[in-house]
């Protein structure tokens, strides 16, 4: 029985039904595959027998169900519960977010902070919960798990590479230090399994180099030491794309599910091709065209920006790019309308659909994990520049690795670094080798994520673990 309900309370919950609590990490592009990762569980379960209760910040929730209901419209076995963001009231925001995660992260880790949403939820429902699941950062779960006496299932929203490096930072830290780290830079991690081609300087800032005193790093560094303690973690990933890497993960937790790459195994919501990419791109030639697009988060210097169309237009190439209406202000004066006729310059595309795309040769990209197998699994050659999080060592596995792409020299856009990049994809033998490798990758992938492959098959047994209870 949970402690902290009375008598009266705990006769109204129902105890033959499942309930799961689900906590969304409330920053950066986090919400969203936790959000589809309980849509895929909620399309396998009865509905009338499992209950999600998906919670986080009001800002999240309100942008993961816009309609205002916090009832999913297609799944109404998922209900959408609000807990604090931790800002003070009259709370300005100082342009630093990483100021609003200290904050979050302040409230919600306190011990008992999070109760009181489990009971709102299991007062709504009429049922107990018998499983907290959520985003890996949120470590404090483990806590509340235990608080409650229910499992705790941990969700890594990212390939298992990047969580392989987190599992191994204490050995990292121990192993290189602290200090002077930066002279060892080149040095591989030969010494964790599967992971000989990553360098010291491919790592994540917050695991051995960077500021390891930071709110930041200390959270991934507690989620490195409570991660055993989970009765099983997900990872965004499959297990054929790097089985030695998996299979060594499997040795450190007591379940290991590989339920990815989720933005393909979930069929994603269709977006709307408000300025016609798709068909621009009918009306050209076959891996003819440069995508450009570096997500939500991530912004290049206005003299990058400003580098990489000079380089655009300098090639002859037809590009097309997606970028925010007030980032064009570091364009060359005439770039836009000179670009005309080899490019189009949008605020937003239907990725997937534009990677599918025929006319699509190559992806400048800032290597974040969704937008990698996206590109994978259309078989489009990566040129990029990585800026935060895993980006540096998802460059590495395209460039190194997998051999399916390239990062831009120094890490940085320049007009001759881009020219010379294209030109290495687009027209030479190299590019034909990397379009045969990522062919390959494709398969892999693909056969994880069909209906019958090991992602589809995990997530039936995900679902069995976190409602056996």
């Amino acid at each position: 029985m949970h402690k902290y309900f009375n008598t009266q309370k705990s006769n109204k919950i129902k105890t033959m039904n499942n309930h799961i609590a689900i906590f969304a990490f409330p920053f950066g592009s986090h919400g969203t595959p936790l959000l589809n990762t309980t849509r895929q569980l909620a399309s396998l379960a009865p509905q009338n027998k499992v209950h999600f209760s998906f919670i986080s910040t009001p800002n999240t929730i309100t942008s993961l169900f816009p309609s205002g209901s916090k009832t999913d419209a297609d799944y109404p076995n998922i209900k959408a519960y609000e807990i604090w963001d931790g800002k003070p009231e009259g709370y300005v925001f100082s342009g630093n977010h990483l100021d609003e995660i200290d904050l979050f992260l302040k409230h919600a880790a306190r011990p008992g902070a999070l109760t009181k949403v489990l009971e709102e939820a299991e007062d709504n429902i009429g049922v107990k919960v018998s499983c907290v699941m959520g985003d890996a950062f949120l470590w404090f779960l483990c806590d509340l798990a235990k608080e409650v006496g229910v499992p705790w299932v941990s969700c890594w929203v990212s390939g298992e590479h990047s969580l392989s490096v987190h599992v191994y930072t204490d050995v990292l830290r121990e192993r290189f230090g602290i200090q002077g780290v930066e002279a060892r830079e080149d040095e591989t991690l030969d010494f964790i399994p599967g992971l000989s081609k990553i360098r010291v300087k491919d790592i994540p800032d917050g695991i051995a180099t960077g500021n390891l005193d930071s709110t930041f790093a200390q959270m991934l560094h507690k989620m490195s030491q409570a991660l055993p303690n989970a009765s099983a973690v997900c990872i965004s990933s499959c297990e054929e794309l790097d089985p030695v890497v998996t299979n060594d993960l499997k040795s450190k937790f007591s379940k290991t599910f590989s339920i990815g790459p989720l933005n393909l195994v979930i069929a994603p919501q269709k977006i709307a091709d408000n300025y016609n990419c798709l068909g621009w791109l009918d009306k050209q030639k076959p891996n003819s065209v440069v995508y450009v697009s570096f997500g939500s988060a991530a912004t290049p210097t206005p003299n990058e920006l400003f580098a990489l169309a000079q380089a655009l237009q300098a090639s002859g190439v037809k590009f097309l790019w997606s970028i925010k209406d007030h980032l064009k202000v570091h364009f060359p004066n005439d770039f836009l309308e000179k670009s005309r006729e080899n490019g189009m310059v949008v605020s937003w595309v239907p990725q997937i659909e534009v990677l599918a795309h025929d006319a699509i040769g190559v992806f400048i990209t800032h290597f974040g994990y969704n937008s990698v197998t996206e590109s994978i699994a259309a078989e489009v050659p990566m040129i990029g520049r990585p800026f935060f999080g895993d980006h540096k060592l998802n460059g590495r596995l395209v460039e190194a690795v997998w051999e399916v792409g390239l990062q831009v020299e120094g890490e940085t856009f320049t007009k001759e670094g881009i020219l010379k990049s294209l030109d290495r994809i687009l027209s030479s033998d190299e590019g034909k080798k990397m379009r045969a490798n990522i062919k390959s990758l494709k398969h892999l992938v693909g056969k994880a994520v069909a209906p019958d492959g090991s992602s589809n098959k995990n997530f039936r047994l995900l679902l069995e673990h976190i409602t056996k209870t």
